[in-house]
């Protein structure tokens, strides 16, 4: 059941999104060469909590985190840990904020110094791929067009768009009906309406779209071990527009390597 949120509901989702937003930028300002994964985790866990949020995933279904922190190869779910990023590492923050009842959810993949022109096209196409979603998701559209413009574009490059990973509704509950898959048909799917307000949420592969589960229960990687991509927003649909909800330029604004200039 879909679950349509209004004009109120959408305002108190935008102040999470807030809080995601600026809670990704402090995690930002700390990633380089030599940082702990749990060391950035512990960094969004206090700033969340300061807010007076709390961290969507943290206990989520036994989730032991603040964050995903996905580190190359690992497409979602990494658990963040003792591993120390290192020069060419791209890491993917997954991140969400409980607030006043409702949920924000938001990822954004990042490449460190010595990432390669390969690695870094994947990113930049990941990324546009994101908003190519977001502008088929607008009133009187459905879903498929939404995940048909996302495999449309990307897969032109050969890479693999991820079956078993989905975007979702968002609110009350961190995953709400509808699923927003990366890969789908045009006219497909439910009707986009007034009051839904969702994820989109490309997982691309360089490689295969095949993944694997590893035995920790969470962390997902790609089966060929090639590099994977993931960026997200939370979007909400109005009458006549849909609106970004959460922000990314936080991040923008933080992240010391300005790598989206150097992958066009």
């Amino acid at each position: 059941m879909i679950h349509y949120k209004s004009e109120k509901e959408v305002e108190v989702i935008k102040a999470s999104a807030q809080i995601l937003g600026k809670a990704h930028a402090e995690v930002a300002k700390a990633i380089r060469p030599g940082v702990k994964t749990k060391d950035l985790d512990k960094i969004a866990d206090d700033y969340i909590q300061d807010c007076g949020g709390r961290p969507s995933f943290k206990n989520y279904r036994g989730y032991p985190a603040a964050l995903c922190i996905s580190v190359n190869e690992v497409v979602v779910h990494g658990i963040p840990n003792e591993y120390e990023l290192r020069e060419g590492d791209i890491v993917s923050i997954d991140c969400g904020v409980k607030y006043n009842g409702y949920h924000s959810d938001s990822a954004y993949t990042y490449p460190l110094e010595g990432a390669s022109e390969e690695v870094l096209k994947l990113l930049s196409r990941t990324y546009e791929s994101l908003y190519l979603g977001i502008a088929q998701a607008k009133p009187g559209n459905r879903i498929g067009d939404v995940s048909f413009a996302i495999q449309h574009f990307v897969e032109q490059f050969g890479y693999g768009v991820v079956r078993e990973l989905v975007g979702h509704g968002v609110g009350r509950d961190l995953h709400e009906d509808p699923e927003v898959p990366n890969y789908g048909k045009r006219g497909k799917g439910p009707l986009i309406k007034e009051g839904m307000v969702f994820a989109i949420e490309p997982m691309i592969n360089m490689g295969s779209k095949n993944v694997v589960q590893e035995k920790d229960g969470w962390t997902i990687r790609t089966n060929d071990r090639k590099p994977s991509a993931h960026y997200e927003h939370t979007i909400a649909v109005f009458k006549d527009r849909t609106e970004i909800v959460t922000t990314h330029e936080y991040i923008e604004e933080s992240y010391q390597f300005k790598w989206r200039n150097k992958s066009q």
